[in-house]
């Protein structure tokens, strides 16, 4: 995870960098290429949930990927670990396509990709006591329940909970203790990628603090890859190495942390980052609050050309014909934008804007 930095409105520290000492490779560990996701409806409509993302996550690193509700992110994190069925591109780990290997190879590689969902409480069974839900996943791979049940007690402790929870029920714990529940549980089978899909939302900010803390320190002791999914730009800015913007089932800006937060290039980006809450008096604020025109429009008929060209100030009628690609505009930093944020560009290249955005706001 990335460096030591304050979580943004909560004055709550992260623990520093463990980048130190992650056993990181060039080659990724998890490569997707121009993947789909799409979900037949009726009529021969589908919703498009992910619309051909490429992406490679190296060994060792933390992959953040953050856009709005009804953007693609949970559906690709379920992609990533195999819970869904990409409808056309590919999933490589360790450069082996999951769907063309055996079914038991199949089974072996899913013990490697293990997924923390959004909602703690929902993840338990409420009739389980937590020692059986974290036991659970090394029955069903055919260990015995004495050696699973060691080892649930060994996991739990590992994430800050004391052997008296493994009898409690979930409706026993707090939030916080639930999430530590959930990622013990995870664990247990001892995966190479983690996929953490919005863990923090739902809890207080020195909660959350705990919460990647403790994940921080799992990656640096079991050499875990993470692909973080949120929609806090204060979170994922602190815990990633790299970042990609997603935006109605594609990455419209992919790069270093650091950079996409400091020097966004894509406007979708820029009005994310404006949207973000800063501790500060008004007349200390950074720059202005961006307003995004309409709602995100609908995954089953995306506008033609940039998908964003309907709510961006930038847009010209270039941005409604033909969609951009994702270029590198400076070195690991990609955008997919004709302008990349230079309006003065725009206006120099296409005179005036032309083409408006949605009526109403969001």
């Amino acid at each position: 995870m990335g460096p030591s930095a304050l979580l943004a409105g909560g004055g709550v520290a992260v623990e520093g960098d463990a980048s130190v000492t992650k056993d990181k490779t060039d080659l990724p560990l998890v490569e997707t290429t121009e993947l789909k996701i799409h979900f037949p409806i009726r009529h021969g409509l589908s919703v498009k949930a992910v619309d051909g993302v490429d992406m490679k996550v190296r060994a060792g690193d933390t992959f953040g990927v953050i856009g709005e509700s009804g953007s693609g992110k949970s559906t690709l994190g379920r992609a990533l670990v195999g819970l869904v069925r990409p409808t056309a591109g590919s999933i490589h780990h360790r450069s082996v396509d999951s769907a063309t290997v055996s079914r038991s190879a199949r089974q072996s590689m899913r013990r490697d990709r293990q997924i923390i969902f959004q909602d703690p409480h929902a993840a338990l069974n409420p009739r389980m006591r937590i020692l059986d839900s974290v036991s659970e996943p090394l029955i069903i791979a055919g260990e015995t329940r004495r050696a699973a049940e060691a080892r649930a007690y060994a996991m739990l402790d590992r994430v800050g909970l004391e052997a008296h929870f493994a009898a409690r029920y979930p409706h026993e714990l707090s939030g916080g203790q639930k999430s530590r529940v959930n990622i013990a549980r995870t664990l247990t089978l001892e995966p190479k990628l983690l996929v953490c899909d919005e863990i923090v939302a739902a809890l207080d900010v020195s909660i959350q603090a705990e919460i990647l803390n403790l994940l921080a320190r799992l990656q640096r002791d079991m050499g875990l890859t993470y692909v973080f999914i949120t929609h806090d730009l204060g979170v994922v800015g602190h815990v990633s190495d790299r970042i990609a913007v997603m935006y109605l089932g594609v990455f419209v800006e992919v790069g270093p942390a650091q950079r996409i937060v400091s020097r966004p290039l894509h406007p979708y980006t820029e009005a994310l980052l404006s949207a973000e809450p800063e501790p500060y008096p008004s007349d200390l604020r950074r720059g202005e609050r961006i307003i995004l025109k309409g709602d995100i429009p609908s995954p089953v008929n995306p506008p033609a050309g940039c998908r964003f060209h309907t709510r961006c100030r930038y847009a010209r009628e270039i941005c409604a014909r033909e969609r951009p690609a994702l270029r590198e505009q400076e070195p690991g930093h990609e955008v997919a934008c004709h302008f990349a944020g230079d309006l003065a560009l725009a206006e120099q290249k296409h005179g005036p804007r032309t083409v408006t955005p949605q009526e109403g706001e969001a």
